[in-house]
């Protein structure tokens, strides 16, 4: 029985043997096969997804389907409805299969990093590395020695507290002299200014090798856990290469064990008090800085917003709700940061600079922290670089220059995002960069934005960094400062850019909300009492800089909401008297079908002609004055009907102006264009065009004069005052056009 037994143990191991030196180069390349897959997988998710386009209709069935008098023309309707409405469905479910694709790959590469992180880890414990990481234990103790020092935090806890705590943790039982060497050190820290240290030594074996000294709250790591740790950030920042091995790995940590090539790793941990509602409460870190970041022991990031003698306010980025107290959290050393560069040309970020757009990650090295002083008084040029939008009624009345911040307020559903939107399509082949910031706003709204500015061509030039209203109050306070840290690269590259919050009213109140979860004091309102400051520290950043600095500039719109158009509310008489003027949306004019529905009154560009062209400034230097007129003498005549020939023709001038001025969405038009439609109705050309027919009147001028008149609209475009010569043959040319079209 027991030779039996034997012989069927020997034969196991035979057997298992045999099947091991036959079948391991089949089971290491499975593996490599599905390590492969798994990177080739993460590379392809890089890349934007093909995804179906939309169909586009025939001119032949479009001209059907406009038919009253064809036949299918019901059916055409329903066939073209039902084939837009199943691509429409099919491009969602495409999107929504790749979203499913991106998360479960993104949690496959991070369980692949958490395997190789264990495996080296266990490798790393073993011989030869055992002994190699003890060999170099006393040196490590001398690097620590040289850099330990105590902190301004631990002089001020020293001043209310005699005793320091001081932990000296390793993976092996150390020897007493590099103990004592170590310890001999701390204490005469303390004892120059007067303290005693609480010395305490460790053994903790997930350490791995190396030692690790804390004194206060501030921690010198030179540790194989900690290499582990910074080489797995290292790899999940980084696009995953296809070689990616556990023997490369080891090399690397060993090159740096052998020469100690790196220097000591000084960090400090706090640990957390207590979690709600996004706001996490501190304890420690006492020399951290109010707006640097912070990373939690689950990943999560956040900012400090909030600093206390005895806690520190933070608010978190991501998921607070596995957030425990107790758990540590450890200061990252720099300030809240945010990826800049060309590379986010055309993307949808978040206001941490990650891509929610389907297209991959960004690959880009360059970082600015989203909070930054603003240009200095030397650093900055007047403001004389006219920035077009395209829009006749702005560009006429209240010009916009590069480095100016103009408000556009009004209240809801007046056109304030459609006026930006259309300021942002204008700047087409301008060399102007442009950022759209939503805050709050619907997640359809931004998707919506992004479809128009694909189709006019604008999204190649422009950012658009989303903070939805699903998002926290954390992210939509930070947003437009990171989008506007975005904008400075290009600014302090010497490049132009335009940049649209949309908008700060709903930035006001989410930081009310961090403020009020701080336990700070209201104000009026329940705003906090810095929020003027909030503002202006944000807008002040936007400037035209001299060319020494740069030579850049950074134009601003902020948008405000009012509640029945109050302009006189807490909120937006704090950006009013931030901004260089406003634009005023009023809801009465947009009721009544005047688009823009600007109230010239209320109106008003402090930089005013300086940002104008010397053409636009001479066609319109009477436009203000004569809208004035006309809308003093209709507020008089809507009480009387007797009126004498002088005010009718005010009136009637007045009407036509105005309808002059209406201008339909995602139409900007040229400076060249704006100029000749004001001189044409400006000089009477138009008196005998119903105001209904203005519309039709500025088409056929535009067309005629495009074919027509080349050399006139080649001189326009100059943007040159016209010359009495000039105005004379313009004259001519308009006459002659009214003679043509029968107007």
């Amino acid at each position: 029985m027991g030779l039996h037994f034997l012989y069927s143990c020997i034969n196991t191991l035979i057997l298992a043997a045999i099947i091991f030196l036959v079948g391991r180069k089949a089971i290491a390349k499975m593996f490599r096969t599905r390590r492969e897959r798994i990177c080739r997988e993460l590379d392809e998710l890089e890349q934007p997804p093909v995804l179906p386009e939309l169909p586009t209709p025939a001119p032949e069935a479009e001209a059907a389907a406009a038919d009253p008098q064809h036949p299918d023309d019901a059916a055409a309707k329903i066939t073209a409805a039902a084939e837009a409405e199943i691509a429409l469905l099919d491009r969602q479910h495409q999107y929504h299969i790749h979203d499913l694709r991106r998360e479960m790959l993104t949690s496959a590469r991070a369980d692949f990093l958490q395997k190789l992180r264990d495996k080296v880890a266990a490798l790393m414990a073993e011989e030869p590395y055992r002994s190699l990481l003890r060999a170099k234990e006393s040196i490590i103790a001398d690097k620590i020695i040289q850099v330990a020092d105590l902190t301004p935090g631990d002089i001020a806890y020293l001043e209310s507290k005699d005793v320091l705590y001081v932990t000296l943790t390793s993976a092996f039982p150390l020897p007493q002299d590099i103990v004592d060497k170590i310890g001999d050190r701390t204490s005469k820290l303390l004892y120059d200014i007067g303290g005693t240290p609480s010395y305490w030594v460790r053994v903790d074996p997930t350490l791995i090798g190396g030692l690790r000294l804390r004194i206060g709250d501030t921690i010198y790591d030179y540790t194989v856990d900690n290499m582990l740790y910074r080489a797995v950030r290292q790899l999940n920042a980084s696009p995953m290469p296809h070689d990616i091995a556990i023997q490369s790995v080891i090399e690397k940590l060993t090159s740096e064990i052998q020469s100690l090539s790196d220097d000591i790793d000084e960090f400090q941990l706090g640990r957390v008090i207590s979690v709600s509602d996004g706001i996490c409460w501190l304890d420690g870190l006492s020399d951290i800085m109010y707006g640097e970041l912070v990373e939690f022991e689950c990943g999560e990031r956040g900012m400090i917003l909030d600093i206390e003698p005895s806690r520190i306010g933070c608010i978190v980025f991501g998921r607070y709700e596995h957030l425990e107290s107790g758990s540590k959290v450890r200061r990252v050393g720099r300030m809240a940061s945010v990826p800049v560069g060309e590379e986010l040309l055309g993307r949808i970020v978040d206001p941490l600079g990650v891509p929610i757009d389907g297209k991959g990650n960004l690959w880009t090295l360059k970082t600015r922290p989203i909070e930054h002083s603003a240009p200095s008084i030397p650093d900055r040029k007047s403001v004389s670089r006219p920035l077009h939008t395209g829009i006749k009624a702005i560009d006429a009345l209240v010009p916009i220059g590069r480095g100016q911040r103009e408000l556009i307020i009004g209240d809801r559903q007046t056109g304030k995002s459609s006026i930006a939107i259309d300021a942002i399509i204008n700047q087409k082949g301008k060399d102007v960069f442009c950022i759209y910031v939503a805050i709050g706003q619907k997640e359809t709204t931004v998707a919506e934005i992004r479809s128009k500015l694909e189709k006019y061509g604008a999204m190649d030039y422009t950012v658009i960094v989303s903070a939805t209203a699903s998002s926290s109050a954390s992210m939509q306070y930070i947003a437009p400062f990171s989008a506007t840290a975005i904008g400075e690269y290009f600014m302090y590259a010497g490049r132009d850019v335009l940049i649209v919050y949309d908008d700060l009213s709903k930035h006001a109140v989410s930081y009310r909300e961090l403020s009020l979860l701080l336990h700070r004091p209201s104000g009026r309102e329940a705003y906090p009492g810095d929020i003027f400051y909030l503002h202006a520290r944000l807008l002040e950043r936007s400037a035209r800089l001299s060319e020494e600095a740069g030579g850049g500039s950074m134009t601003a719109l902020p948008i405000i909401e009012t509640q029945a158009g109050d302009i006189s509310a807490y909120i937006p008489t704090n950006v009013i008297s931030i901004t260089d003027g406003q634009i005023f949306l009023e809801t009465d004019l947009f009721n009544e079908g005047q688009r823009p529905a600007i109230n010239v009154g209320l109106s008003v560009s402090r930089v005013g002609s300086a940002a104008q062209t010397k053409l636009m400034k001479q066609v319109s230097s009477q436009l203000r004055m004569t809208l004035a007129q006309h809308r003093e003498l209709a507020s008089f005549a809507q009480f009387g009907s007797d009126l004498d020939d002088v005010t009718r023709r005010v009136l009637d001038s007045g009407d036509r102006m105005l309808a002059a001025l209406r201008q339909g969405r995602y139409n900007p038009l040229s400076d060249a264009h704006q100029a000749l439609i004001i001189f044409a109705v400006g000089n009477g050309f138009a008196d005998t065009v119903a105001p209904a027919d203005i519309e039709r009147f500025e088409t056929a001028l535009f067309e005629y004069f495009d074919i027509e008149c080349p050399g006139i609209m080649a001189e326009l475009e100059t943007g040159n005052r016209m010359s009495d010569e000039f105005i004379t043959s313009l004259r001519e040319k308009i006459s002659l056009f009214l003679t043509v079209s029968g107007f």
